[in-house]
């Protein structure tokens, strides 16, 4: 990280981060594309070793993308506020933001599917005891990723 004064260490401090956005933007490569899709994300930390779940359909690009290449990198960003100045050069803004790299996984044990659907949801909305209808469930894919390295970086 070029500016070692921004870097965040505290693993409490990045976990209420985590813990509190939404949306993660994985980029995927892609036969010399960089392919990068925002989605909904669930976080696990055990033993200091951080896990995202997020979902989708058994089909797609995201889908195949998984498969074919589960090398991938994330970013996520937020606490957003522009600081403004009498300069253009002179504007700037307050922020935090996590990246990483990772690898993703499609998960196909069913306890897990359900346990990374939950954190998901307990993610979106507080709440992690949800029931998820078998017929939507034959169609959906949970993935995991793996965090490999991450940075954390804020600016007040």
């Amino acid at each position: 990280m070029r500016r070692a004064d921004r870097a965040i260490t505290d693993a409490a401090q990045i976990a209420a981060f985590l813990a509190k956005e939404q949306i993660i933007r994985i980029a995927f490569y892609d036969h010399g594309e960089i392919y990068i899709v925002p989605v909904n994300y669930g976080i696990l930390i055990e033993n200091g070793q951080y896990r995202f779940y997020f979902h989708g359909a058994k089909a797609g690009r995201k889908y195949t993308l998984s498969l074919a290449n589960p090398e991938i990198g994330f970013e996520i960003d937020g606490d957003y506020a522009l600081i403004a100045a009498e300069t253009g050069c002179g504007h700037s803004a307050k922020f935090m933001s996590v990246t990483g790299t990772g690898s993703v996984s499609i998960v196909t044990d069913d306890a897990e599917r359900i346990s990374g659907l939950q954190c998901l949801m307990r993610q979106a909305t507080g709440k992690a005891d949800w029931s998820f209808d078998e017929a939507v469930m034959q169609k959906t894919a949970v993935f995991r990723i793996d965090v490999q390295t991450f940075s954390c970086k804020a600016k007040g």
